[in-house]
């Protein structure tokens, strides 16, 4: 990871080297994960995101700082002052922001979700700083790689001073992975469980392997059985009943709760393996969804959640509940009671 590296702020002090570099005492210059050498205010009070993903980041690692949301959280589990936030929408999916409302915002910087497919991601923070005039443009990996959020996470926090927060925020996060990564790869392939990632109403649309909306099947230790096209960007692929039936999943992972409210009593579903056996499972959701979409650092608890659906026995001593309630307090900025998590666990 590029770090953040602050530079000299005194006007008066020279620069180790040949260079000695002048800046005003309220900047400090940067070095954002693209490589990008950007100056931003030195204390940043105000940060919208071009993404979910990265706007949970934010609200995950400095509350206080988030001007708006790319959508809202369920409010439910989400502080009343940060559920109030406006929506700002952003640039995901089949969503196109509005340059003109985010500059309204007077933002001190904009973070721009970065991934590593070379020129075009560059090519696009560059047009978002352009677009966006003086407001700096901060270039962050988007978190969309389950095993890969200890360094965006970190970059964060140094961006915003909250180091504390987002080293305990990597302590949960790796504690959870090394968990669940050491337990799952003793399983032998044959072994693997055959699991249906289901979308939308009707639970026909799904991501194969290869989709970063169904990453934590294989991160878990299941095997995705859905043999079909990868849908880029947003996803959810349509598939036929007939190719279910010949799937035969042993989980199904349901991504809508109408899907999961009538799938027991579907004919359509009656002969599937997940359904007689009483092995279809709602993906939960909180503030965020655990699973997926976002596929960012909301997914942490998802892990963990994801590895006990599908090897209840092998993670039977994992407190589910307690990670539970830890994430929400350490992620969330919330507690739950003991009546919510069973609730959440068992809807």
């Amino acid at each position: 990871m590029l770090g953040v590296c602050a530079v000299l702020l005194c006007a008066s002090a020279a620069c180790t080297g040949t260079q000695t570099i002048e800046s005003p005492a309220e900047n400090r210059t940067i070095t954002d994960m693209a490589g990008r050498t950007v100056v931003v205010p030195s204390e940043i009070k105000s940060v919208l995101c071009t993404s979910p993903p990265s706007t949970n980041l934010v609200y995950m690692v400095a509350p206080d700082r988030l001007a708006g949301w790319s959508f809202l959280p369920e409010k439910e589990y989400t502080p009343e002052k940060y559920a109030a936030l406006p929506v700002v929408g952003g640039w995901f999916g089949k969503e196109t922001g509005n340059y003109e409302n985010f500059i309204s915002m007077h933002p001190d910087i904009v973070i721009e979700g970065y991934t590593t497919d070379g020129g075009a991601a560059r090519a696009t923070v560059a047009e978002r700083q352009e677009k966006m005039g003086s407001i700096p443009v901060v270039a962050v990996e988007d978190t969309t790689n389950s095993t890969g959020y200890s360094a965006p996470i970190r970059f964060m926090g140094e961006l915003l001073g909250e180091e504390e927060q987002a080293e305990a925020m990597i302590a949960f996060y790796e504690g959870v992975l090394a968990t669940v990564t050491e337990r799952v790869a003793s399983i032998p392939d044959d072994e693997r469980v055959g699991v249906y990632y289901a979308e939308g109403p009707r639970g026909l649309t799904t991501d194969p392997t290869g989709s970063q909306h169904s990453e934590l099947i294989e991160l878990c230790g299941g095997r995705n059985i859905a043999d079909c096209a990868i849908t880029p960007g947003i996803g959810m692929t349509e598939v036929s009943m007939e190719q279910i039936i010949a799937w035969d999943p042993e989980v199904i992972l349901a991504g809508d709760p109408g899907f999961y409210a009538t799938v027991w009593t579907d004919p359509l579903w009656q002969d599937i393996t997940a359904v007689k056996n009483g092995r279809v499972y709602l993906t939960p959701r909180t503030a965020f969804c655990w699973f997926d979409r976002p596929p960012g650092i909301n997914r942490i608890i998802g892990i963990a959640w994801t590895a006990k659906v599908l090897y209840p026995d092998l993670f039977g001593d994992m407190d589910l509940e307690g990670l539970v309630r830890e994430y929400h307090e350490t992620f969330i900025h919330v507690s739950l009671t003991d009546d919510q998590i069973h609730q959440i666990l068992n809807p």
